[in-house]
């Protein structure tokens, strides 16, 4: 026999999903997601990845020269790693270079190819390795 408490609980949670509320209490749940999910629908897609990317770029670039070098990266990408996002060779990554390494990682996580992620494809391996150069 289910108690009063939980046929109130079930109640609630129906009459507000689809509600200004839900979406509210989607966006605010601790995980991967919170503040990636500008959409509220529950997944990060590409743009929202490359949005949060950006952002966290120019957070990063405290010498406002357009570009991050190694220690501008703090940890995010290994020396090799920053080797190969790095085609001109110069020991820094451009805005676009580094959008190119999150839309790499992107794809890499996107384990069902539906061009989403979930919050259990953002706490895979590779998963992790995209949500080190959102946040």
């Amino acid at each position: 026999m289910m108690s009063r408490r939980t046929v109130l609980r079930a109640f609630a949670g129906a009459t507000l999903i689809g509600s200004p509320l839900a979406a509210f209490a989607r966006s605010s749940r601790p995980g991967p997601i919170q503040g990636l999910d500008t959409d509220n629908d529950g997944t990060v897609d590409l743009a929202e990845a490359k949005k949060a990317a950006s952002a966290l770029f120019d957070r990063l670039d405290r010498d406002h020269d357009g570009t991050l070098d190694r220690r501008e990266l703090a940890g995010r990408l290994t020396a090799n790693e920053l080797a190969a996002a790095d085609p001109d060779h110069d020991g820094t990554l451009t805005k676009d270079e580094y959008l190119a390494v999150v839309e790499q990682r992107f794809n890499a996580a996107n384990a069902d190819r539906d061009g989403t992620l979930d919050a259990k494809e953002l706490t895979t391996k590779a998963g992790q390795k995209l949500m080190r150069l959102l946040k």
